[in-house]
């Protein structure tokens, strides 16, 4: 009896520790992302136009780009913190084969801030006028790392009753729900490389803005399938 309370303290701590862990990151990639915005330099500005309320205008117009990437890494880091919140809140027995998929999603998370800064940085005329795609693809990429990882190695191995990850076993609409928003945010930034490299750049930009729309309708979706099923039986 000593033995099993022992186990069973240790495994908690051991899952506390790994949550917390998880939050550091979280909680450093989200502050990173905006020491990439840089202040105007004020010898630059006296050099293009002398310093004004107008040369300061310009500056900061320069940087709306960087605001709009900082601003969408922002809520899709957010957003993934609050996935790994609410799939962490069903796990209730700790698994050494939980670690490295936990890790590997925080590898891609923390690359967030660099990808954001890469894209941001040439996300004005260049990325336009220049039809620049490798920072927009490499952007893509990390984004669908993190989801990628998200629902093959962490909701699949949790959602699966045989691990005995979650105990109760989380309710299969909850289950199902999870699975189809992990891969719709990677399956609609992966939509933006075809768009980008066969359509033009400037509508590409516009494509992850179909993420709240799509995880809207498949909420509906499931919730109607689910219901069916329930009417059944």
């Amino acid at each position: 009896m000593p033995n099993q309370l022992h186990n069973e303290l240790r495994r908690e701590f051991q899952l506390e520790r790994l949550i917390l862990f998880s939050d550091a990151v979280f909680a450093i990639a989200i502050t990173l992302l905006v020491i990439e915005i840089k202040i105007p330099d004020k010898e630059y500005l006296k050099e293009h136009g002398g310093l004004s309320d107008k040369t300061l205008l310009h500056a900061l117009d320069e940087l709306v780009p960087k605001f709009i990437g900082y601003l969408i890494s922002f809520c899709l880091i957010g957003l993934y913190w609050s996935i790994h919140h609410r799939m962490f809140g069903f796990v209730t027995n700790y698994d050494r084969k939980l670690l490295f998929p936990n890790l590997l999603f925080l590898f891609f998370v923390a690359l967030m801030p660099f990808s954001t800064g890469f894209y941001s940085e040439y996300a004005g005329s260049e990325l336009f006028e220049k039809q620049l795609k490798v920072p927009m693809t490499f952007y893509v990429l990390n984004f669908c790392g993190v989801g990628c990882v998200n629902y093959f190695f962490m909701w699949r191995r949790i959602g699966n009753e045989k691990n005995k990850l979650s105990e109760p076993p989380i309710d299969p609409f909850v289950l199902k729900l999870a699975y189809a928003r992990a891969l719709v945010v990677p399956f609609l930034f992966l939509l933006m490389l075809p768009v980008a490299y066969f359509i033009n750049v400037l509508f590409a930009v516009y494509v992850p803005m179909l993420i709240p729309v799509a995880i809207r309708i498949l909420k509906k979706q499931i919730g109607k399938r689910h219901e069916k099923i329930h009417a059944q039986k």
